[in-house]
């Protein structure tokens, strides 16, 4: 080879780790003649014409490449296929604009997940002194150089993100669907989901640039494909003719706040303190009606003042509309079991809108980035809508799961409904292998199942409960987890993860609960009658907490697993499912029922009033 055509090579070696835009650069000032040798200097060194022309041709269309003809791409998630109820419809037009998230790698996850169960373990001396946002944040943010890396590859596709996260671990932009495929090196497709009939844009893998691929989590919408119909696991129960004193009372066959106050000796005097609160989140235009609830307070809590009322928050375009025919069936119920039930704690109902700025993620991401961001949080944050693991990529269960954590180090105690499918998951599904829910597994939150029933309590046949396959067992529960697994011995050997995080933790009545809705009185069934329930009595353990000059409870799982007896054991039910007999209550834990139910009385002696 010519020793002009060497020394031009040489110099383009010599700069192929400069940023694509600099090779670009580069390449035009050599073909401009600005860079020696310049194409004259070729020819006159015996380089053909022709020979010449070819590769002058191959510089100019090397300077016309977009900056991905200059990088190598790492596979970061890849489907064989699109999940079961998809279907493929084709290409994702070029134009069609995408709301991207780009999840950067966190500086020190460990070290948020070791400050979070130092701040919520009794026996360890930090035990209640929970972390500020600053502190939080410095364990969430993406080391400088991540920043510096991710910057470079937007700034070479001339792009500019927002940071939507206080921490800066999560970044926002749109770009067209051309624009996310070059990008990604993907190829962004419409999928239709077949039972609801909404169509996404979604790719079956994506790829990230070496230089960005260490210090990316993950990037949404990409290869997670979100059930739209998977979200509320509440499910419509008969309406009760006549609800009489008795069963109000008893529990024995409907649910009411004067039943559960006796059932789990929940006291009925008002909370005090008006710093603490119970968040409740609500989504998919779910609205709580004001009305509503005063007809609730007069029918089943008369000794309150039936204009005790709730805040609202909003977000994403999130509102609270209050007409008869707009009313939710799930907000009602979340926000009347919250203030019927933890008398007189401030409660909060967060109202998350359809402008995600998470993608399909349904606001999930945001409400807790919203809330965590408060310099005061809620002492308590419930939410009855999940969907199955499967239904996103391990990598963004991940990232959700670590925003979890980092909500609980700053004192909140999250709890969510375990889901309504059994051991098919979050809903019921058509499978072989025990699925689990999502966020239920995730070990950083506390997840609640349902029962029914009073002689005795008894699992709820619907009730998610297993593990996780995600998640490996935390130490916290792992002594239990084994106990369940040695007693329950060769059965169900096979279908489930016997290595995975075990759910639900705790449970609560879940049955015929009488709620008010567009005006009307009626029943519903559903862990998501459970979370709030839970959430209350932790509400009114916070108060006195508070009021004793104490922390508030936090992240709730160690607490729960050090002190199993001031629960009610639930020991009878199973959740079947997926062809099989599913998992059965027994002695102390169980995947079905958790640790048990509240007993109000003994988890205030455990809390130390």
């Amino acid at each position: 080879m010519h020793t002009a055509f060497v020394s031009l090579w040489a110099t383009y070696t010599v700069r192929a780790s400069a940023t694509p835009a600099a090779k670009a650069k580069f390449i035009k000032a050599a073909v401009l003649g600005s860079i020696s040798p310049s194409p004259g200097a070729l020819r006159d060194s015996g380089f053909a014409m022709s020979t010449t022309s070819l590769f002058l041709a191959s510089i100019l269309s090397l300077a016309a490449a977009s900056p991905a003809a200059f990088q190598t791409f790492v596979v970061r998630e890849s489907l064989s296929s699109a999940p079961q109820g998809f279907v493929k419809v084709g290409p994702a037009a070029d134009a069609t604009p995408i709301n991207l998230r780009i999840a950067l790698a966190s500086s020190d996850v460990p070290g948020l997940e070791k400050a979070l169960l130092d701040v919520s373990t009794p026996s360890s001396s930090n035990y209640g002194n929970h972390l500020s946002k600053a502190e939080v944040n410095a364990f969430l943010a993406p080391t400088a150089e991540a920043v510096a890396a991710v910057q470079a590859w937007l700034d070479s596709h001339g792009l500019v993100a927002n940071k939507s996260s206080s921490a800066g671990d999560w970044l926002s932009l749109t770009v067209p669907v051309s624009k996310a495929n070059e990008m990604l090196s993907a190829n962004y497709q419409t999928f239709k989901h077949v039972a609801s009939g909404k169509a996404y844009a979604r790719t079956l893998s994506f790829s990230l640039p070496t230089e960005v691929a260490d210090h990316v989590a993950t990037v949404h919408p990409a290869s997670t494909f979100n059930n739209p119909i998977s979200l509320s696991p509440v499910l419509s129960a008969p309406k009760p003719a006549n609800i009489s004193p008795e069963a109000a009372a008893s529990c024995a066959t409907t649910i009411t706040p004067a039943c559960l106050q006796s059932l789990y000796k929940i006291p009925k005097t008002a909370a005090t303190e008006s710093s603490n609160g119970i968040a409740v989140a609500g989504f998919i235009e779910q609205f709580a009606r004001r009305a509503d609830l005063k007809s609730f307070l007069q029918n089943f809590r008369s000794d309150m003042d039936d204009t005790t009322t709730f805040t609202t928050q909003e977000l994403d375009g999130g509102k609270n509309s209050q007409g008869a025919s707009q009313a939710g069936i799930e907000a009602n119920l979340d926000i009347q079991y919250t203030i019927g039930v933890a008398t007189g704690v401030p409660t909060y109902f967060v109202s998350v809108g359809e402008s995600f700025q998470d993608g399909d993620l349904e606001g999930f991401l945001d409400i807790v980035n919203f809330l965590s961001d408060e310099d005061d949080v809620p002492q308590v944050m419930t939410t009855s809508y999940g969907e199955n693991e499967t239904d996103m990529s391990k990598a963004l269960a991940f990232k959700l799961c670590t925003a979890y954590a980092a909500f609980g180090a700053r004192g909140t105690s999250v709890l969510f409904a375990s889901g309504d499918g059994g051991v098919e998951g979050g809903q019921a599904q058509s499978c072989t292998k025990y699925q689990a829910a999502f966020p239920a597994g995730c070990p950083f939150l506390t997840a609640v199942g349902s029962v029914h029933g009073t002689s005795p309590e008894t699992a709820s046949t619907f009730s998610s409960g297993g593990f996780s396959n995600y998640w490996g067992a935390p130490d916290y529960q792992a002594d239990t987890v084994a106990a369940f697994l040695k007693a329950q011995g060769t059965t169900n050997k096979g279908l489930f993860n016997a290595s995975g995080r075990g759910y639900p933790d705790v449970s609560a009545q879940g049955e015929n609960v009488q709620i008010v809705s567009g005006g009307e009185t009626q029943g519903v069934d559903g862990t998501s009658c459970s979370s709030p329930i839970f959430a209350s009595v932790i509400g009114l353990l916070n108060d006195q907490l508070i009021s004793a000059g104490n922390s508030p409870l936090g992240f709730l799982n160690p607490w729960l697993y050090a002190n199993p007896d001031m629960l009610n054991d639930v020991t009878t039910g199973s959740n079947p499912g997926c062809g099989a007999k599913g998992f059965t209550a027994r002695a102390g834990w169980d995947p079905v029922t958790g640790l048990g139910t509240p007993n109000y009385t003994k988890m205030k002696a455990a809390a130390g009033l």
